[in-house]
C-alpha cells in the first residue's frame, strides 16, 4: 500500500487526540508514516505505532521551539521529499493549517482543509467538509500533485491498530526563511482542568442568555459535571463576560463534539458555523422561536437558569 504522511502533533512526547484520529483516517488510503517534529519526538513512537504507523519520522532543532511555523515546513517538506506519500494529513490547528497551506504551496498541490471524513477513491483521498458555514456538506478530492489535508478534531473515533512504528531520524536542512520570526516569550496558559475546547467530546456554551460573566458559574457546574470543556457565543465574550479563547463560531473556534450543549444561545448562522457539525445538540432557550432549535436533536424551551442547575444535580446524582 501506499505511504500516508501524518503530521504529529504533541506535547513533549504526549501525542494529542487528533493526532490519533488522523492514524484511524490515514489507514484508511495507505500506510501511516508519522513525523514528529522538536522536543520529545522520539518518545511519541509507542503511543503512534499502537494506533497504526508503520514508520515515525523524528528531528529536533533548536529552530522549532525558537521560531514559527517555516522549520517545521522545512522538516515536513523533507519527509514528503523521503517517502513520496499518497497524502499528507495534517491536524486542523490554526497551526496545521498553516503548516498544511505552506506545504501545498511547496510542492505545488492542492489542499483541502477542516474535513470531517475522508475515504479512499479510485482517483485519490475523497473528503468529506461542511461548507457555507455547515448548511452543505460536499465532497472534494485533490485534483493537482500529491493532496494536502486537515482534519477537524473529533471527526474520527481513535482506533488501536498495533504497527511496527519502527524509528528513524530526519534529515531537515532549514531554509533562509526558517529563522524570519522569531518567538520571543512565551506565557504558560492557566490550566482550568477541562479538555481542550476543540478536542472535548462534550461542550457546554453560553451565550447572551446567560446574563453577566458571574452567571457562567452555572455553565462552568454543568460542564464539570459532565467533564466537558466550557464554551461562549460571540456575544458573551464580546460583552467580556468569558474569554475569547473560549468562542465557538466562525470567528472563533470550530468544534464537533459528541455532545453540544447550548444554553441561552440564540443560534445566529456565525455560532452555528462553529458547531453544527456536532454529533448531538441539545439547546436550553427560554425563546421557543430561537433559531437553535431548528438543528438541535433535543430541545428544552426553559429559563436556563431553573434548567441548567436541574440538569447539573440530575447528572451529579446519576454518576452517584
Amino acid at each position: 500500500m501506499a505511504e500516508v504522511l501524518v503530521y504529529v502533533d504533541h506535547v513533549d512526547g504526549a501525542v494529542r487526540k487528533p493526532t490519533l484520529e488522523l492514524l484511524t483516517l490515514a489507514r484508511r488510503i495507505g500506510e501511516p508514516v508519522a513525523v514528529a517534529l522538536g522536543s520529545g519526538a522520539e518518545n511519541t513512537a509507542a503511543a503512534l505505532a499502537e494506533h497504526g504507523a508503520v514508520k515515525v519520522l523524528t528531528a529536533d532543532a533548536p529552530e522549532f521551539a525558537e521560531y514559527l511555523v517555516v522549520p517545521k515546513v522545512d522538516a515536513l517538506q523533507a519527509a514528503y521529499e523521503a517517502v513520496s506519500p499518497a497524502a499528507v494529513l495534517v491536524p486542523s490547528s490554526a497551526e496545521g493549517k498553516e503548516i498544511a497551506a505552506r506545504l501545498a504551496v511547496r510542492i505545488g498541490s492542492g489542499i483541502i482543509t477542516d474535513a470531517v471524513d475522508l475515504e479512499a477513491g479510485d482517483e485519490g483521498p475523497v473528503a468529506t467538509q461542511s461548507a457555507f458555514a455547515a448548511s452543505f456538506t460536499t465532497k472534494s478530492r485533490i485534483t493537482k500533485g500529491t493532496p494536502v489535508i486537515t482534519v477537524k478534531p473529533n471527526s474520527a473515533a481513535v482506533e488501536a491498530a498495533p504497527a511496527a512504528g519502527t524509528v528513524e531520524a530526519l534529515s531537515v536542512s532549514f531554509s533562509e526563511k526558517a529563522t524570519g520570526t522569531k518567538v520571543v516569550s512565551r506565557t504558560p496558559r492557566e490550566s482550568t482542568g477541562r479538555p481542550e475546547l476543540t478536542e472535548a467530546a462534550i461542550v457546554v456554551s453560553g451565550g447572551r442568555g446567560v446574563n453577566g460573566a458571574e452567571n457562567f458559574a452555572i455553565i462552568e457546574a454543568l460542564a464539570d459535571s459532565l467533564g466537558a470543556a466550557v464554551g461562549a457565543s460571540r456575544a458573551a465574550v464580546d460583552a467580556g463576560w468569558y474569554p475569547h479563547t473560549n468562542q465557538v463560531g466562525q470567528t472563533g473556534k470550530s468544534v464537533s463534539p459528541q455532545l453540544y450543549i447550548a444554553s441561552g444561545i440564540s443560534g445566529a448562522i456565525q455560532h452555528r458555523a462553529g458547531m453544527q457539525t456536532s454529533k448531538t445538540i441539545v439547546a436550553i432557550n427560554k425563546d421557543a422561536e430561537a433559531p437553535i432549535f431548528d438543528l438541535v436533536d433535543y430541545g428544552v424551551v426553559g429559563d436556563l437558569f431553573e434548567v441548567v442547575p436541574q440538569l447539573t444535580e440530575e447528572v451529579k446524582t446519576r454518576k452517584g
